[in-house]
C-alpha cells in the first residue's frame, strides 16, 4: 500500500513537472524548459533508483545551489558580454517587430466615430463613418498587447449592444484601445486618433529583402547595426529602441581603459579597500581592547558592561544606521548640537567628502566591534593562565602582556575571521545606501559616482540610477567583484586550513 502511494505521488509530481515544462516551452523559453526537464529527469532517477539513495538528501540542496548561486553567477557573466541596458532591452527580432508595428495616420483618410460597449467581462467597439456605415468588433479583452481585430457590419441576428460606457470609463481604457487596430471589410486599417475617433492608418515601416526597413512616409531607410545594437539611418543616427548584441570583452576593457570610467573606478576601488581595511582594523582594535578589559577580574559590574557593549550587535543594522543618520544631521543632529555647544564647530558630515568617510567609519566600527569583542573574549579565555603568572613574577606590566602574550596568541586564530570581515565590508552596500547613498558625488565624472561609493554601490548606480541603466557594464563590474571576493575566500580557507594543521 505504501509503495502504491509513493508511486502515485511520483506520478503526480512528474505530470505536474511536465505540465510546467510544456508551459515554459510554449512561452518561448526553450533553454529554460530543457534545463527544467533535465532537473525533473534527474530528480525522478534519484528518488526512484536504489543506487542513487544517498543523493536523496543532497538533491534539494544541489538544486537550490544551482538555482540561487550558480545560475545568477553564470547569467551575470553572460550579460557582461552584451550591451544590455535600458536602451537595449529587446532582442533583435522583437525590436524589428516593434518598428514594423508602428503606424501613421493617412492624410485625407476616412475617420470613424466610435463608442465602447461592455459585453460581460469583455468589450466591443462600434465604429460609424460620416456616411452612417456601421462596423462592430467582436468581444475582446483590453488587457493584452498590440492586436489587429476584424470589425464587421452588424447583422439582424446579432445581439444588441449595451449602453456606451461614460467618458470617464472611456478615458481609463483609452491606453488599451490605442493598442487595438481594426481591419474593416473595405480593406482599411484604423486606429485611435482621438477620444471618440478612429482614423485610417498605414504601416510606417516596410521590411525590404535585404533586411532594411523603409519609412513609408519619408522613404528613409533604417539599417540594423549588429555592433551597436541599433537601427541606424544613412547618416548614422541611432533610432530607439535598441536591441541586445554581443560586444565581447568591451565592457571589461571599458573598466580599465576608458578614462571617463576608469578614473572614478580607480578612486572608488582605492576607497573600497581603504574602507574595508580600516573598518576591520578599528572594529578589531576596539573589540580586543574591550575584551581585555572585560577579562579583568578586578573590574566591578563586568556582566553589566558586557551586556551594554553587546547591545549594538543585537539591534538590526539598518535601524542603527538610520538612527546615526539622524544623529549626524547637520542642522538638527545631536552630534552637531553637542559639538557646537562645546567648541562652536558645525561639521557638514554629508556634504564634505572627508567627513562623510569619517562618519561611515565611525558608524561601521560601532556596528562591528561587539562581535569582535565577543570572539576575542573567547580566545583570551583559551590562553593558559600560567603565561600571565610567569610575566607577573618577572614584573612585566599589562601593556607588555597585551603586546607580547595576548595579541600574538589571538591574532593567528582570528585572522580568517578578519579576512571574512574584510570581504563582507568590501560589499557593504546597505551601510552606503542607507547613510550617504554614495554622496557627495564627484564633480568631474561623466558616470554617476560618489566619493563614499563602494564598488558595489557604484555598480548599483550604473545599473539602476544612470540615465542609460547600463546593465552589461554593471554585470562586468559585478564579475570583477565576484573574482575579488572569491580570491579573498580562497585565502581565508587556506589560512583556516593552515591554522587547523598547526593546532594539531
Amino acid at each position: 500500500m505504501q509503495k502504491i502511494s509513493q508511486q502515485l505521488i511520483s506520478a503526480i509530481v512528474v505530470l505536474f513537472g511536465l505540465y510546467l515544462v510544456a508551459k515554459i516551452y510554449v512561452a518561448g523559453q526553450f533553454v529554460v524548459a530543457l534545463a527544467c526537464l533535465a532537473v525533473l529527469a534527474f530528480g525522478l532517477f534519484v528518488y526512484t533508483s536504489s543506487r542513487a539513495y544517498p543523493y536523496r538528501y543532497l538533491f534539494p540542496g544541489l538544486i537550490a545551489t544551482l538555482v540561487f548561486v550558480v545560475f545568477p553567477i553564470v547569467y551575470t557573466f553572460a550579460i557582461s558580454f552584451t550591451n544590455y541596458s535600458s536602451r537595449n532591452l529587446l532582442t533583435f527580432e522583437r525590436a524589428k517587430q516593434y518598428f514594423l508595428e508602428q503606424t501613421y495616420t493617412v492624410e485625407g483618410g476616412q475617420s470613424y466615430a466610435f463608442t465602447l460597449h461592455r459585453d460581460g467581462n469583455a468589450f466591443r467597439v462600434r465604429l460609424e463613418d460620416d456616411q452612417a456605415a456601421v462596423f462592430v468588433s467582436p468581444p475582446m479583452a483590453l488587457y493584452k498587447g498590440p492586436i489587429v481585430v476584424e470589425a464587421q457590419a452588424p447583422t439582424a441576428g446579432d445581439a444588441p449592444l449595451s449602453e456606451p460606457v461614460d467618458t470617464k470609463v472611456l478615458i481609463s481604457y483609452l491606453p488599451n484601445l490605442k493598442l487595438v487596430s481594426f481591419h474593416l471589410p473595405n480593406g482599411q486599417m484604423v486606429s485611435v486618433t482621438g477620444l471618440h475617433q478612429y482614423g485610417a492608418v498605414s504601416k510606417l515601416y516596410k521590411e525590404n529583402a535585404d533586411g532594411t526597413l523603409t519609412n513609408q512616409q519619408d522613404n528613409s531607410v533604417l539599417t540594423a547595426n549588429m555592433k551597436t545594437g541599433y537601427y541606424e539611418t544613412v547618416s548614422g543616427e541611432q533610432i530607439t529602441p535598441g536591441f541586445t548584441v554581443q560586444v565581447g570583452w568591451s565592457q571589461y576593457s571599458k573598466i580599465f581603459s576608458d578614462t571617463s570610467f576608469s578614473e572614478p573606478f580607480l578612486r572608488i576601488f582605492i576607497w573600497t579597500v581603504t574602507f574595508a581595511g580600516l573598518t576591520v582594523l578599528f572594529a578589531f582594535s576596539v573589540g580586543v581592547v574591550l575584551a581585555v578589559l572585560m577579562d579583568w577580574d578586578a573590574l566591578r559590574f563586568r556582566a553589566f558592561y558586557q551586556t551594554m557593549f553587546f547591545i549594538p550587535y543585537t539591534v538590526p543594522a539598518f535601524i542603527s544606521i538610520l538612527i546615526f543618520k539622524g544623529l549626524f544631521n547637520q542642522n538638527t543632529g545631536e552630534i552637531n548640537q553637542i559639538l557646537a555647544l562645546l567648541s562652536g564647530l558645525h561639521p557638514a558630515w554629508f556634504s564634505t567628502p572627508f567627513l562623510a568617510k569619517v562618519m561611515l567609519l565611525i558608524v561601521n566600527t560601532w556596528l562591528g566591534f561587539p562581535y569582535m569583542m565577543v570572539v576575542c573574549m573567547g580566545l583570551i579565555k583559551a590562553i593558559p593562565g600560567d603565561l600571565y603568572e610567569a610575566s607577573a613574577i618577572a614584573g612585566i606590566g599589562p601593556l607588555t602582556n597585551f603586546f607580547k602574550i595576548t595579541l600574538p596568541l589571538i591574532v593567528k586564530p582570528i585572522t580568517p575571521l578578519l579576512i571574512a570581515s574584510f570581504a563582507f565590508n568590501f560589499n557593504n552596500v546597505m551601510l552606503i545606501e542607507l547613510l550617504t547613498g554614495g554622496r557627495p558625488d564627484f564633480l568631474d565624472t561623466k558616470v554617476p559616482a560618489g566619493t563614499t561609493d563602494l564598488l558595489v554601490s557604484f555598480t548599483y548606480r550604473i545599473a539602476f540610477e544612470d540615465s542609460g541603466a547600463n546593465f552589461g557594464l554593471a554585470a562586468a563590474i559585478s564579475t570583477v567583484l565576484f573574482l575579488m571576493v572569491a580570491i579573498l575566500s580562497l585565502i581565508n580557507m587556506r589560512l583556516t586550513k593552515v591554522n587547523a594543521q598547526e593546532a594539531r
